[in-house]
């Protein structure tokens, strides 16, 4: 008998069944089913996407293609367009966000378990930035930037435990980030890199009283009054390091951070500020260092 193992089907191994069955299970996604599986219409759609193909018609020819027979993959034949078709109009999409999470979850276990990180400390730690994708305006009428050009924003959260992401919307390119960052609800102790493009003193006090700490890069024309001057390693990047009061905040101290990288003989000045004035010192190549002890 010819043993096949294919790359799709060692990819396919990431899945497990037992999982997904409970998942179909769940969601009641064969409900009324004759025949076709959900398993066979995940297996088709997953190779739909892998294969960057364009219709329904692609992808049952795609499949039928194959050398080998398609035992190896779990399904026992090609899926017609039409089964295909009305399972996709018909089976619960949240079978396959289900199915998303299951494998999410075991990404990050995989990569926490083996990550190498030169930087270790207790707090969550969590970088949010948005960036702008551009696209045909004629194409994608819906999505409106200029009278000229069509855009989608993408806002992602970094989990840095294994660098995958752990929020993700995508919007409109004129979209305010402020306005998907307001709806984020972050756990206690968690600090969060956002860049100053999300200076929001409201959402600052929210995140404040949530127990997240921040740090950010500050406004040239920030409104502060210095309450204490901390002294500086000689040898470093940093060339200030003050305690702050914002009048937004002035029963909330902050600290404020001068750094600076030497480039062709020259120094270029950064000024960040994060939420806790006991957050160990800003320095700008190493920047998990810098929060380590942050919400102690």
């Amino acid at each position: 008998m010819l043993q096949v193992c294919s790359v799709y089907s060692q990819l396919l191994q990431l899945f497990s069944r037992g999982q997904f069955a409970r998942a179909v299970k769940h969601h009641q996604a064969e409900r009324n089913a004759k025949g076709f599986s959900s398993w066979e219409q995940f297996v088709a759609m997953l190779f739909c996407q892998l294969a960057h193909l364009n219709s329904l018609r692609e992808v049952c020819m795609g499949l039928a293609s194959c050398e080998s027979p398609l035992k190896h993959l779990g399904i026992s034949a090609t899926p017609k367009k039409s089964t295909l078709a009305y399972a996709n109009a018909n089976r619960p999409w949240e079978l396959y966000e289900s199915i998303f999470m299951q494998l999410l979850e075991k990404c990050q276990t995989e990569t926490a378990a083996h990550s190498h990180r030169k930087f270790r400390f207790k707090n969550k730690l969590m970088s949010l930035d948005a960036s702008i994708i551009e696209l045909s305006a004629t194409m994608f009428d819906w999505a409106k930037y200029t009278q000229q050009k069509g855009a989608i924003k993408l806002h992602l959260l970094l989990d840095h435990d294994g660098y995958l992401p752990s929020f993700a919307v995508v919007t409109e390119g004129k979209y305010s980030e402020l306005n998907v960052a307001r709806d984020l609800r972050l756990k206690a102790g968690t600090i969060l890199a956002v860049d100053r493009g999300y200076n929001d003193y409201v959402w600052f006090g929210q995140l404040t009283r949530d127990g997240v700490f921040f740090v950010t890069r500050m406004k040239t024309n920030t409104v502060y009054t210095t309450v204490e001057v901390r002294a500086v390693p000689e040898k470093g990047n940093v060339l200030s390091d003050q305690i702050i009061s914002v009048p937004s905040w002035a029963s909330i101290a902050r600290r404020r951070f001068c750094s600076g990288e030497s480039n062709t003989g020259t120094r270029t000045r950064k000024k960040s500020w994060s939420s806790s004035p006991t957050c160990s010192t800003w320095r700008p190549r190493r920047w998990p260092r810098s929060i380590r002890t942050a919400g102690k």
